[in-house]
């Protein structure tokens, strides 16, 4: 069953290609911005946790800060290495808020 919670505010999100961290109920989230569309995946990378909200975008991948592991934020699936992913989280709009499926 999906938990829908306030994230942020409309005008609150990054940039175009531009990427942030954000915590909502305990859960770390790196939320991009790529397209135009918001996309929302776990901030942490696998690798080393790595917080993949303080890293930047490279087309419609997000890279680790720390040792340059790459995800797609729409997908999750790393463009490098491979078969490497993070969790990708749902996002909708309500009016003036962003909310993510957090369950």
């Amino acid at each position: 069953m999906a938990q829908w919670v306030r994230l942020f505010g409309v005008g609150e999100g990054p940039e175009e290609g531009k990427v942030m961290e954000a915590e909502v109920e305990g859960v770390s989230i790196c939320v991009a911005k790529t397209g135009g569309e918001l996309c929302a995946v776990d901030n942490w990378c696998p690798h080393r946790r790595g917080p993949l909200g303080q890293g930047w975008m490279e087309g419609n991948a997000v890279v680790c800060p720390w040792h340059s592991w790459a995800f797609d934020v729409r997908t999750g699936i790393a463009d490098y290495p491979e078969k490497e992913r993070v969790d990708v989280f749902p996002l909708k709009v309500e009016g003036d808020d962003v909310l993510v499926d957090i369950s």
